[in-house]
């Protein structure tokens, strides 16, 4: 029997219909129990939650991506509402954050307007007692800890982590959970952030359908994928494979609530 696995960070509701279908369909026979499906914007938000409604192992967040331009202040009071309105059907705030690679590229330079929605999220997330979902690396990741450390009791889930080492260090000690995704297999970055992080704050994600190399090279982003992650987890913690699996199962299940 395989072990179970929840795929902490998934964006379901891009997928085309047919490929929603595949993976819901594989998820008994695959050991996946549930799928975190984290929005990018107010009609992804609406999709997500009607994915859910078709099946309950799909459990919704709601938010932002910042890698994308200003919303208007319009959808971003649909968005809380949309929250408020769906609290009960909702898993997390999210995806939400800063927009690290859109400002390398020169296209979002209003780097304060990002950091006002990301409060406004937060403090909903606060408010409602749920989980935020983050996109927030490199010199971003300590300015959200910043905006964080205000909210003692906020459970904070970095996804696909990427910052220096003095950072990671004070996310471990503030309790901030972080996921990795299959580039594990060949990404080193990713491989040390294993290694430094401890394994009471971690979880395993895919972002479906962002596509990998290696090993997955032209194949698409299945919750599947995650079991290679552990497997390269347990041998750089150099820790039983099966203790892994139920140490991110145990974190994923309580920080989401699934």
């Amino acid at each position: 029997m395989l072990e179970r696995i929840i795929d902490a960070h998934i964006h379901l509701d891009i997928y085309k219909p047919d490929e929603q279908s595949l993976i819901l369909g594989e998820m008994e026979a695959s050991g996946v129990d549930a799928l975190i499906s984290v929005s990018n914007h107010l009609l992804s938000a609406q999709k997500n939650l009607q994915l859910a409604r078709y099946d309950s192992r799909i459990k919704p967040a709601i938010g932002f991506h910042p890698e994308q331009p200003l919303p208007s202040d319009e959808e971003v009071a649909d968005l809380l509402a949309l929250i408020d309105n769906h609290q009960d059907e909702m898993t997390a705030v999210g995806e939400v954050g800063l927009p690290y690679y859109s400002r390398q590229e020169g296209k979002a330079d209003k780097r304060e307007a990002y950091m006002a929605i990301l409060r406004m999220f937060i403090q909903k997330a606060v408010e409602l007692d749920k989980p935020v979902v983050l996109h927030a690396i490199y010199d971003d990741a300590p300015v959200v800890c910043d905006l964080l450390e205000k909210h003692s009791s906020i459970k904070a889930h970095f996804h696909w982590f990427k910052g220096d080492a003095r950072t990671v260090e004070r996310m471990a000690r503030n309790g901030y959970f972080v996921s990795v995704t299959p580039d594990i297999v060949y990404k080193e970055k990713t491989r040390k952030l294993v290694r430094q992080y401890p394994l009471e704050k971690m979880m395993v994600e895919t972002d479906g359908p962002w596509s990998f190399e290696g090993i997955f090279d032209g194949k698409m982003t299945h919750p599947d994928m995650i079991r290679r992650s552990i497997y390269e987890m347990a041998m750089i913690k150099r820790i039983p494979l099966q203790l892994v699996y139920d140490r991110l199962y145990e974190n994923t299940s309580w920080f989401y609530g699934v």
